[in-house]
């Protein structure tokens, strides 16, 4: 009798584990009529079996409205996302749909800020939409989902990152502006840089490496974020765990900077050659 209760109690165990690891929540934009919540729910892949909650415009305005236009913020909530939790060692992973602004690597990068580790995440929209809000309902569905209490101040330090990492994508490009996000957070993190004259120069040096110019203000902006991140309590080889899905092919931006300045020598070199023989070399 004790084995097959142990048998029953190690089967119930599973079954919870397995449970636990496909659990989804959808959250929905208030906002939405009826038509457009059903469009999402298939969008998005939720099921019968999906919990649903809403995001409110006010939400979004209680963690983006110091940092997003106001008019690009609007009155409506309309981003909708589903968050399922994944197994240990997974990593975080994006999808999104209707999202013009912000990109599905910048949600990854914000959402490991806010300590979110193993999760699959899709935003999307019944329309174009910026989708610096759809972070308020990841975050609010991953908190359902888990279980998992997030601190407001990381809501906060998420919800600004991406909303600097997605103004910035549009002014010097929305990979340029993840990777330099992502290098110099991995930087700060793992020499537990605090001074803000340390962090803007690693700013400055890491903006350097991948061919990037940035303005006074720009790199204000991103030493501000990147002292609040600071303040968090991230480990260096857990961000690099949950960033394995984006970092190879934003790797390839260095690759590629090295890869221009190479050819643009060997162009030089040549046209100096051209130049040696018509005119005649010169000391």
């Amino acid at each position: 009798m004790k084995k097959i209760f142990s048998v029953l109690l190690i089967i119930a165990m599973l079954s919870t584990s397995v449970l636990a690891k496909g659990d989804a929540v959808v959250s929905i934009g208030k906002d939405l009529n009826s038509e457009q919540r059903s469009q999402m729910m298939e969008l998005l892949g939720a099921d019968e079996n999906s919990k649903v909650i809403e995001v409110t415009n006010e939400e979004e305005r209680k963690y983006l409205g110091n940092y997003v236009d106001s008019k690009i913020l609007g009155s409506r909530a309309i981003s909708s996302s589903y968050v399922e939790k994944l197994s240990a060692g997974e990593g975080i992973q994006a999808e999104v749909y209707n999202v013009t602004w912000v990109t599905k690597d910048m949600i990854i990068n914000a959402l490991v800020t806010a300590g979110v580790k193993d999760a699959k995440v899709k935003v999307a929209a019944p329309f174009s939409v910026s989708g610096t809000a759809a972070l308020t309902g990841i975050l609010k569905g991953f908190e359902d989902a888990t279980g998992t209490n997030i601190s407001e101040l990381e809501k906060q330090v998420a919800n600004e990152e991406i909303a600097k990492t997605g103004e910035l994508g549009q002014e010097i490009g929305k990979d340029e502006a993840t990777q330099l996000i992502k290098t110099v957070k991995e930087e700060v993190v793992e020499k537990k840089i605090k001074d803000p004259e340390e962090i803007k120069k690693v700013v400055t040096e890491s903006a350097k490496e991948i061919n990037i110019t940035l303005t006074d203000e720009q790199l204000k902006k991103i030493t501000d974020l990147m002292e609040n991140i600071s303040k968090l309590d991230l480990d260096l080889g857990q961000i690099k765990a949950q960033l394995k899905n984006i970092s190879d092919k934003l790797s390839e931006l260095g690759k590629n900077s090295e890869e221009v300045k190479s050819v643009l020598g060997k162009i030089l070199e040549f046209v100096k050659g051209i130049f040696q023989k018509l005119f005649g070399a010169t000391e």
